[in-house]
């Protein structure tokens, strides 16, 4: 009792937020008399969706044209919710993990034939989702504990009412100001990869510990970042169809990092207060950013560290 309590405080304290960022001026109180329960007053609620039977070409075109890091799927026939895919079971599928095993088993090295397979093959059946009438802090919750970084919302139907992302749950957040510092705040043991490592390579990095990006450094010096959205994009706008000659997924792969980094690297400082920090990431629609001092890597410091330490505060 003495949790729930606690919880419809914090979800207050966030719906009493004026909203400064890409919402404008947003009366959150007027949202939520609209809708069951206040998680609809943050959530995206017009979401495109796929089906199980969706060849995963076709999914990750869309990903790419609308700029998605995951997509809900549903049943063609019921709309009932039915799992998600992301850009983290692309690059599974591409190379980094067990969905490989689609393209390598399955159609036996043939990844044009693996890639107009269908979404079922891949997608995660097994996800998390909150009601309408959730809390905020029940989105909260799910970011920060359960190792998501976006929960669909589902009716007492399990129709798909919306979907919140840890962005979602930052805009609101960084309304307030705050007193911690990126170093405070930022992860220091950063994993990272060079310019020539193959995509391949990247791709089972990411997999491995469960990372959306990695750094890209050379000779001690930061290049850029490389991301799962990066890597995803890589065959949702066909630039891997140039690369193809035989159809096997070794010349996919192969691919050095480098040319699929985007040419805008936006980074912070250690000393830069997270507030603004946060404020730079929404402006740029931009997950994470690389900490530098003295011209050298330091850290990294992603959405769900924020969310993390703006809760915290």
């Amino acid at each position: 009792m003495h949790q729930n309590n606690q919880k419809k405080k914090q979800a207050d304290k966030l719906l009493k937020m004026p909203g400064k960022l890409d919402r404008g001026p947003v009366d959150f109180k007027s949202r939520v008399v609209e809708y069951n329960g206040e998680i609809m007053a943050i959530a995206t609620k017009n979401v495109i969706t796929a089906h199980q039977t969706t060849p995963i070409i076709q999914a990750v075109e869309t990903m790419t044209r609308e700029g998605f890091r995951r997509l809900p799927i549903t049943d063609a026939g019921s709309g009932k919710l039915r799992g998600i895919v992301t850009n983290s079971d692309i690059i599974n599928f591409m190379g980094g993990g067990d969905k490989f095993n689609l393209v390598q088993v399955k159609h036996r090295g043939n990844f044009l034939a693996a890639i107009n397979d269908t979404l079922r093959e891949i997608m995660s059946p097994h996800l998390i989702t909150l009601q309408d009438s959730a809390h905020i802090m029940d989105a909260v919750d799910a970011i920060l504990h359960r190792n998501v970084s976006g929960v669909p919302i589902v009716d007492a139907d399990g129709d798909l009412r919306g979907i919140v992302t840890e962005r979602d749950v930052m805009k609101v957040l960084t309304t307030e100001n705050a007193s911690r510092t990126v170093e405070e705040t930022m992860n220091a043991s950063v994993r990272v990869a060079r310019p020539d490592s193959p995509v391949g390579e990247v791709s089972r990095k990411m997999v491995k510990h469960q990372f959306r990006r990695l750094p890209v450094v050379s000779d001690d010096v930061l290049c850029g970042i490389i991301t799962a959205t990066d890597i995803m994009k890589y065959l949702g706008n066909g630039q891997v169809f140039e690369k193809l000659v035989t159809g096997d997924a070794a010349e996919v792969m192969a691919l050095p990092v480098r040319s699929l980094m985007s040419g805008e690297l936006h980074t912070t400082t250690p000393e830069k207060n997270i507030h603004d920090t946060a404020v730079e990431m929404l402006q740029h629609n931009i997950g994470a950013m690389p900490v530098i001092e003295d011209s050298h890597l330091v850290g990294l410091i992603t959405e769900y560290d924020l969310v993390k330490a703006f809760l915290e505060e």
